[in-house]
């Protein structure tokens, strides 16, 4: 993608809004791959999950719009909120949450995958750091999305708890917070293999 958007003379853009700020076991989920966007969208985690605000980060010869307002906004140029990001941003590095998150995420990931060997309905498990998914099918070989099976297991999770996502009709996608404590996280994935298990 980074090839073709060079040779077409086009922005990449990643909206790392959901996977940004270790979320992924990296700072930013690009680096995953080695890849270096024109931009970086950011958002939500940034004001520490509390007050809201957005960034876009931009290589510098696209940063042409400092001397002009371009609009007033709700949220736009506000201090609070400012600080709010850099906080959250110095937390994330003094406290190692990247780094927890990976170490999470892996263990997270394990466990999941030791479900799948143990359950004829996990199709796949997939993902990094504490951002994963659990893909529901009617059975391994057809790999036909099992969304009813998906949406009753996220049922039985929410009477015991815990709520998440589904993602696509029949992935069940967990996004822990990066300050989750391991008792908690462990919590969390026995309420899914206890649903999955007794589908």
């Amino acid at each position: 993608m980074r090839e073709a958007c060079d040779r077409y003379g086009t922005l990449l853009i990643f909206d790392e809004i959901p996977t940004g700020l270790g979320k992924t076991g990296k700072f930013f989920a690009s680096e995953h791959d080695g890849v270096t966007p024109d931009m970086i969208v950011l958002g939500k985690s940034l004001g520490g999950g509390i007050l809201p605000i957005a960034s876009v980060i931009a290589r510098r010869d696209l940063d042409v719009a400092g001397d002009y307002a371009i609009g007033h906004y709700t949220h736009e140029k506000n201090p609070v909120t400012a600080r709010a990001a850099l906080t959250t941003i110095a937390i994330v590095r003094e406290e190692g949450l990247v780094e927890r998150s990976a170490e999470l995420g892996a263990y997270a990931l394990a466990r999941m995958n030791d479900l799948m060997q143990r359950s004829p309905f996990v199709g796949d498990v997939r993902g990094r750091g504490l951002m994963f998914g659990v893909e529901m099918v009617e059975d391994k070989a057809s790999r036909v999305p099992a969304r009813a099976l998906a949406e009753k297991i996220y049922y039985r999770c929410l009477d015991e708890g815990l709520s998440f996502k589904i993602s696509q009709g029949n992935v069940l996608t967990l996004s822990p917070p990066l300050v989750i404590a391991r008792a908690d996280l462990d919590r969390a994935l026995d309420i899914v293999e206890a649903a999955v298990l007794a589908a």
